[in-house]
């Protein structure tokens, strides 16, 4: 069942790392600019946003099975439609479709957890997912960096509708559910506002959120412009990009890890800032890297920086958020994923404001929100410190 649950964090990273690599074909095939191309890399992270944000709800009064079923058949039938898509209005709407399907598994893996953790255990668990999702990472290019060779971007949407086929019928055999019938919200709009309410609230849980939000704002932006600044500033193929890709993310189940044992070991805040002041040095180099022109070696080196520091607040914040709302966790996962997902989908198109290939647009960025995630997590501790 554990293994289970994390199979369901693939969702995220498959959905957007395995069509990576024929980006800049998609684009060309459409005839579309790189902004454009990017746009269905938006309109993905925002469909996993606002799909958490009824997933969430809906598995607390529910249960977590039966949405999870449900959510597994319309992320299969919208990858086919992304293959089937006959130009680039119709592949974002598709994609945005693709990304709310899709979240139905993030917010459950993460609410079931909550179900069955607790303590050091849960950010265990939460350390796992993380470097599970590093794991898809590292898979999702290099697998499309080699799709790439035998079909074309419309053949990966239907490698994905493949694998949600594969991860239906895990659930249907392997999943069980999680959140007895005791422990449900009641049924109703109402009570949904009212835990929203409560939750948003509550001013630690609002501040890990944005937290969440921001440092994730810098990842998928890296996301969304690094095949571009590798591909076409620094002249990498797309196999050399999903290599490269590939290196970078072992910094997302390396750091990961490291960042849950330290959280253990030391509490869950310093953890955060310090990864918060990693995410702000990662920044200042792509700044001077792209000012003065450096090697692709130096660009690798602070991406990787980029997303271990990412990597490493994860699963404090999420147990940390988590932790103090059990009786609502499907509710509170959907707003740390809403956040995750939905400051990453504004994000995304400012790296390609500067050009497609441009590195200081995503310095700049990086920088902003290590600045604003560092008063962000300052403002929750503040607060939550008297009764700690």
């Amino acid at each position: 069942m554990a293994a289970m649950l994390m199979l369901l964090t693939v969702f995220g990273p498959l959905s957007m790392d395995l069509y990576l690599p024929v980006l800049p074909e998609l684009a060309r095939d459409l005839e579309a600019p790189a902004s454009a191309a990017q746009l269905t890399v938006t309109a993905c992270l925002i469909g996993l946003a606002s799909g958490q944000l009824v997933a969430g709800p809906l598995s607390d009064r529910f249960g977590r099975r039966r949405p999870l079923i449900v959510g597994i058949l319309a992320y299969i039938a919208a990858s086919v439609l992304c293959a089937f898509s006959p130009g680039m209005t119709t592949l974002v709407l598709a994609r945005f479709a693709q990304g709310l399907a899709g979240a139905t598994g993030i917010v459950i893996a993460q609410a079931s957890g909550r179900d069955v953790y607790e303590g050091g255990a849960l950010i265990a668990f939460y350390a796992r997912l993380t470097g599970l999702g590093g794991f898809a990472a590292i898979v999702g290019p290099l697998l499309g960096g080699q799709l790439a060779r035998i079909m074309d971007w419309r053949g990966v949407f239907l490698v994905l509708a493949g694998i949600g086929v594969l991860l239906l019928m895990a659930t249907l055999v392997i999943f069980t559910e999680t959140h007895a019938p005791h422990r449900r919200t009641g049924v109703g709009a109402g009570t949904t506002l009212h835990n929203f309410v409560h939750l948003l609230g509550d001013r630690p849980f609002l501040c890990l959120v944005l937290v969440m939000g921001l440092v994730h704002a810098a990842l998928f932006s890296y996301v969304a412009g690094a095949t571009f600044i590798l591909q076409e500033t620094y002249g990498l193929s797309p196999q050399g990009y999903s290599y490269a890709f590939g290196v970078n993310s072992l910094g997302v189940i390396v750091f990961s890890q490291l960042g849950g044992r330290a959280a253990r070991r030391w509490g869950e805040r310093p953890v955060i800032g310090f990864g918060i002041t990693v995410l702000a040095v990662s920044g200042l180099g792509l700044l001077a890297a792209g000012l003065l022109e450096l090697p692709v070696a130096a660009v690798l080196i602070f991406l990787f920086a980029l997303v271990a520091a990412v990597s490493a607040t994860a699963p404090p914040l999420t147990a940390l958020a988590l932790g103090a709302h059990p009786e609502m966790a499907g509710t509170a996962s959907s707003l740390l994923g809403m956040a995750r997902y939905g400051f990453g989908g504004v994000a995304a198109p400012l790296v390609g404001l500067g050009g497609a290939g441009a590195v200081i647009p995503l310095g700049v960025l990086t920088v902003t929100v290590a600045a604003l995630a560092a008063l962000a997590a300052a403002a929750g501790h503040s607060r939550a410190q008297p009764s700690t």
